[in-house]
């Protein structure tokens, strides 16, 4: 009997120190298929700028970190069914996911643009620079026209379930021919195939395709931010509630918010956005 009174008691034990370590580890879902906001290295080990941001916040926050690989589009649903603790894959702030999840402050900043490959008749194409589509006025106008015209009959790729898509089946410009797919990987490889004529990312996607690949990848038309874009990158989050696991989902978001104050205070956001993008995207 007392055999089994101390193996009932060292199985507590073990049980309640399991759980009081998960408890202290914030688990981070990321897509691990997004250069170079987060991808994997040729050993399969997950990189990029949000995976290094991550490693920093954790640090900033005082608490173990674990960086989760989750299809991008199962994200959301994976950290509602506690997967995981927050999502860092390149996740723009909009007001659709704001009615599911919460989100920290932003981090970093994400344009999208147009990508076409070299020689194509999209090339050239004369519009603003960049359009922010929250402030509306007589430019914002002036693009969503010219792209309307340009765009019409052609066939656009797209990540599913990204900002960008909803995008294009917004109706801003027009009816497009949209092509989705499951990762950016396989639009960037349809467009240097030819079979888009052109795909819709973060600018810097197309970027570190082109440099990493050798294709001729062209970026054309405006900039893209604000509207369906959203208003910047930040950690994706559950809602706080009430209980325990509420409190402690609202918690993270203090954690998270204060944790990058320190980081871009520190010059932290600013050096790893540098090394991944080659410019400083931090907001």
């Amino acid at each position: 009997m007392n055999i089994i009174k101390k193996f009932s008691l060292g199985l507590l034990i073990t049980l309640f120190l399991s759980i009081s370590a998960h408890a202290d580890k914030i688990r981070i879902g990321t897509e691990g298929a997004y250069p170079p906001w987060n991808s994997k290295d040729a050993s399969g080990k997950l990189i990029g700028f949000e995976v290094e941001l991550a490693w920093t916040l954790c640090r900033y926050i005082g608490k173990q970190c674990e960086i989760v690989e989750q299809d991008w589009d199962g994200m959301i649903p994976a950290l509602l069914m506690r997967k995981f603790d927050a999502i860092m894959a390149g996740m723009s702030i909009t007001a659709e996911r704001q009615k599911t999840i919460t989100f920290s402050q932003g981090y970093a900043d994400e344009v999208a643009q147009l990508a076409v490959m070299k020689g194509s008749s999209l090339e050239g194409m004369d519009t603003p620079s960049g359009i922010n589509l929250s402030l509306g006025g007589s430019d914002v106008k002036s693009a969503l026209k010219t792209l309307t015209a340009a765009l019409s009959g052609k066939t656009v790729c797209v990540q599913t379930a990204t900002i960008h898509q909803n995008f294009l089946d917004s109706g801003d410009v027009g009816s497009v021919n949209v092509r989705t797919y499951k990762t950016q990987d396989e639009v960037n490889l349809d467009l240097a195939s030819g079979r888009c004529d052109a795909a819709l990312a973060a600018a810097v996607a197309f970027t570190d395709y082109a440099e990493k690949s050798g294709k001729p990848v062209v970026l054309v038309g405006p900039t893209f931010s604000g509207g369906a874009f959203g208003n910047g990158v930040g950690v994706g989050l559950r809602k706080g509630g009430d209980g325990e696991v509420g409190t402690r989902d609202a918690q993270l978001l203090k954690d998270f918010n204060k944790a990058i104050d320190q980081a871009r205070k520190n010059g932290d956001i600013s050096r790893i956005a540098i090394k991944w993008f080659g410019f400083d995207a931090s907001m």
